[in-house]
């Protein structure tokens, strides 16, 4: 089995992610009934039928495209945590998160996403972050740079926004599940950026971020299939991120956070205004892409 996908594998998954957002997804937009959401960990971690729907419809497909590939969706992996085990020795794994933002499709706000990352051994190959409402995609290769694909097939670069000052920096700031004593410190700091906003959808933020149009992204909590097709995103994009204490991510981690930021420098200085101290680790060449 190739560890490799290419621009056309992209497609074609992007092809199922359309298909799962028009039989599942959007006939259920602002069309709930009550009995079709359901809290999971916490009345704020939300499931619904179109969660659920369009999993399966998007783990059958790449089951056909892709034979023998290990799928881990999210809700799969909340009936079966062991699922999670199977992603650091699989030759291909794809991560799926069906609805990326599901408060606020519970909600009928139309700010929700799609992702899916395809992993080697634990290690992101590829990604691809879809927008139903759109019917765009922000995907990217390891290596090969990331791009959006639109509908009609047309394409355009994606790259991270120029380095700036903190106090000339925009960020979107996640710090909802910090420690106390931590999310005190750092939200007493946000003051000193240039705006913070937070969109409670990672799908759209690492679009934004990989695209420009922000500077900074926070997260404390992290599940791979929130996170690993952005991180590649960022990453191939020319972005640089790292764990708070330095270290490089991989989507086997569960904790140490995430800080992105247009390069090193900037990553620094952000974690410096942010947490009001330097990472213990200054640099790692995984925290950056080769080409950037």
């Amino acid at each position: 089995m190739s560890r490799t996908l290419t621009r056309d594998d992209l497609r074609r998954i992007m092809a199922i992610l359309a298909e799962a957002a028009q039989v599942e997804i959007l006939p259920r937009f602002r069309n709930l009934p009550v009995q079709a959401v359901r809290g999971k960990t916490s009345p704020r971690d939300l499931v619904t039928d179109a969660d659920e729907g369009a999993e399966r419809l998007i783990s059958a497909r790449l089951a056909k495209l892709f034979p023998g590939a290990v799928l881990i969706g999210e809700e799969a992996s909340t009936l079966n945590p062991a699922l999670l085990n199977m992603l650091v020795d699989a030759e291909l794994a794809f991560l799926i998160d069906p609805i990326d933002g599901t408060r606020n499709y519970v909600a009928g706000l139309p700010l929700f996403g799609m992702m899916v990352a395809a992993c080697h051994k634990g290690d992101v190959m590829a990604g691809i972050i879809y927008d139903p409402i759109n019917r765009d995609a922000a995907m990217a290769i390891r290596g090969e740079g990331a791009w959006f694909e639109h509908e009609n097939g047309s394409q355009e670069v994606m790259k991270v926004a120029q380095p700036a000052p903190p106090e000339d920096m925009d960020g979107i700031i996640a710090t909802g599940s910090l420690p106390d004593a931590q999310r005190q410190t750092v939200n007493g700091n946000l003051a000193q950026l240039a705006s913070t906003a937070y969109l409670r959808c990672a799908a759209h933020e690492y679009r934004m971020a990989a695209s420009g149009h922000v500077h900074l992204l926070f997260y404390n909590k992290l599940m791979p299939w929130d996170h690993a097709a952005g991180w590649l995103l960022h990453r191939e994009a020319g972005g640089y991120s790292a764990h708070f204490d330095g270290t490089p991510y991989k989507p086997t981690h569960r904790s140490g956070g995430l800080l992105y930021a247009p390069d090193a420098g900037s990553w620094h200085a952000a974690h410096r205004v942010l947490f009001g101290s330097d990472a213990p680790l200054l640099d790692h060449p995984a925290n950056a892409s080769p080409a950037s």
